[in-house]
């Protein structure tokens, strides 16, 4: 079932994953929607598919070179060479900098860095060999630092780095490479965040819109239309940025 265009997004099963890949199966794409586990992606295909799109769902641990690399043999094999990449895949293990574990230091840097590396690694032979390609990296906020964040914020600042090393090499091959940074959006992730320090998600909510300008906290649909543009064909001289999608400035 090979497809004019496939793209491949991480940690798709929910969240801010699900929607671009909804977004991205809107615009014409077929996605490989892939997750560490396989039938965890089940909602988000069945959704892509009674919308009228095209999907498969794909298990993978991103963080380990085997697994990606069958990942992406059987998605080109199955369903199409991807010459779309939305590197989104990421955990959280918040912790002061004093009680944070080697553990949980090296948990989240796997997932999002070296996730990244593999993944990107992997696809790009397919880009390369189509003289086209897009990627896009999942940076954050906590980029320029957030408390209890060490880990989190040395992964997504890492991203940006990554992001733009990637434009500089695979520019010359019709690939860009560019950066989402989300600011605060409604997930389970954030949910999650709310219920570590003992707030109700509502106000935890509350105290966020009222620090951002628009007055809201973000959506997982405002980084998919943001995805949606940056691998459409109208994005080819956009590379190597990082668009912050918060709501406002940051710096």
């Amino acid at each position: 079932m090979a497809q004019t265009k496939t793209a491949i997004v991480t940690g798709a099963a929910r969240g801010i994953g699900a929607e671009v890949a909804k977004r991205l199966a809107a615009d014409g794409f077929g996605v490989a929607v892939l997750d560490l586990d396989e039938a965890a992606t089940a909602v988000t295909v069945d959704a892509i598919v009674d919308a009228g799109g095209t999907a498969i769902g794909i298990g993978a641990n991103v963080a380990d070179e085997e697994s990606v690399a069958e990942a992406v043999e059987r998605i080109a094999t199955e369903f199409g060479a991807p010459t779309v990449l939305v590197n989104n895949a990421g955990i959280t293990r918040d912790n002061l900098l004093f009680k944070m574990s080697v553990t949980d230091w090296d948990a989240v840097l796997g997932v999002h860095l070296r996730g990244a590396f593999l993944m990107t690694r992997a696809t790009q032979k397919h880009m390369v060999e189509a003289k086209y390609g897009r990627i896009v990296n999942l940076s954050s906020t906590s980029a320029l630092g957030n408390r209890g964040q060490a880990n989190y914020s040395a992964a997504k600042a890492g991203m940006q780095g990554f992001t733009k090393t990637l434009a500089i090499e695979l520019g010359r091959y019709g690939i860009t490479a560019n950066a989402i940074a989300p600011g605060f959006i409604e997930t389970e992730m954030t949910a999650a965040t709310a219920e570590r320090v003992g707030a109700s998600f509502e106000d935890f909510k509350a105290i966020a819109a009222a620090a951002i300008p628009v007055g809201r906290v973000g959506q997982p649909a405002d980084i998919a239309h943001t995805a949606s543009f940056l691998v459409s064909e109208g994005a080819g001289f956009v590379s190597g940025q990082v668009i912050y999608v918060a709501g406002g400035p940051k710096d």
